[in-house]
């Protein structure tokens, strides 16, 4: 019998996470494995997003968690109380340590990356911190065989892409500029004026594209969701409901996300329990279509 990830519990529900806000609607045994999965992540994330700690110690930080990771994954003893809560999981569900690893090494990697030339580069950034987390979190939900990869993949992106336009303002503080350098230089837009948080048609249209780009990756989350597991999916069908309606609420404000109107794309508490609710609801249904993929972004 595997006991209750305590500790991970305690983690997560500090987090207020619009992932971790959809742990409700799982039946327990998984609600507990997607708890002591997301601690892990969010400790890892939080030790390289910790500024106050120099690079050095960040990096022997992220170090001793690979090693404590890989040690759950081999079937030893970790020395980290959330890497023990996860460990039955990891056992149950096949969660290889190359998932870990990549994970890892995209945190390793936004220690010392504070720019992207062009979309193609961004894409693994992408792909590392968030469409890993994806491709375990399907491994949890019931598909360890790979059925659902593809669609793990594809919303990764697209949730990474909503995130990093909705965190521009935020990075900037932090001297980071996810934006690819190409899209900048293509629309006149100056990596000063980003830091300066001033905007500016030219970010505007920067911003446009890369939404199309969100959008296209959407559609193809959307075209590989196997039909048999979307009620496996549930989480992921909710978060990217959220994503997508946050993603709308950028596109209302002209993609404004330099200035204090940024306040405004949020989703409350009760909000987001609506749409998982709702989300729960249509994936009984064998015609289900995910909302993202049923409306556009709006002219």
């Amino acid at each position: 019998m595997v006991s209750e990830p305590v500790q991970s519990q305690q983690v997560t529900a500090k987090s207020g996470s619009n992932l971790a806000a959809a742990f409700v609607l799982l039946p327990k045994p998984k609600r507990e494995a997607m708890t002591a999965l997301y601690a892990f992540c969010r400790m890892v994330d939080d030790v390289a997003d910790d500024d106050d700690i120099p690079l050095a110690k960040r990096t022997e930080g992220l170090q001793a968690w690979r090693e404590d990771i890989r040690l759950a994954c081999d079937g030893g003893k970790p020395e980290n109380q959330i890497c023990r809560e996860l460990t039955p999981f990891i056992q149950r569900h096949q969660l290889p340590f190359s998932l870990f690893d990549e994970l890892i090494a995209g945190m390793e990697s936004d220690l010392v990356k504070l720019r992207f030339a062009d979309l193609e580069e961004l894409r693994p950034y992408c792909y590392r911190a968030a469409s890993v987390v994806g491709l375990l979190t399907v491994r949890v939900l019931g598909c360890e065989l790979g059925q659902a990869d593809a669609y793990a993949e594809n919303i990764g992106q697209a949730l990474q892409l909503t995130n990093i336009l909705r965190d521009v303002a935020e990075d900037a503080e932090r001297g980071r500029i996810y934006l690819p350098q190409s899209l900048l230089e293509k629309h006149g837009v100056s990596e000063q004026s980003i830091l300066d948080g001033e905007p500016s048609m030219g970010f505007e249209n920067v911003a446009r594209e890369l939404a199309d780009r969100a959008w296209a990756y959407y559609k193809l989350s959307a075209e590989s969701l196997p039909p048999e597991h979307r009620r496996d999916m549930l989480i992921l069908e909710a978060m990217a409901a959220i994503y997508w309606r946050l993603l709308q609420k950028m596109r209302r404000i002209d993609f404004n996300v330099l200035s204090d109107e940024r306040k405004t794309i949020r989703l409350g508490k009760w909000a987001k329990l609506a749409i998982g609710m709702q989300t729960q609801f249509a994936t009984r249904f064998s015609g289900y279509r995910p909302v993202y993929a049923r409306q556009g972004l709006a002219p």
